[in-house]
């Protein structure tokens, strides 16, 4: 992290945050050797997914879950015993 002092903070600023935000690498800016403020490079924060979202939206017939348990049962039972090619 790059510290500069106020002076020349204030005399190259467009140039400093160009390049901290190609870089995103910080950069100090201290007056008298005291740290004052810290420039970061600004990035969007994308919303995170909220779980559950599709909860009481729709729902899903007792049949087919059945007839999912049982979906393709004699084939996957003959892969396991070696019988399926």
């Amino acid at each position: 992290m790059e510290k500069l002092n106020l002076y020349d903070a204030k005399t190259h600023l467009s140039k400093i945050i160009q390049e901290v935000a190609r870089t995103g690498e910080p950069v100090v800016i201290a007056k008298n050797g005291q740290a004052l403020v810290k420039v970061v490079a600004y990035r969007e924060e994308k919303p995170k997914r909220k779980l559950g979202f599709m909860l009481d939206k729709g729902t899903v017939s007792d049949t087919f879950i059945e007839g999912f348990d049982r979906m393709n049962e004699s084939e996957i039972k003959d892969m396991f015993e070696g019988k399926y090619e």
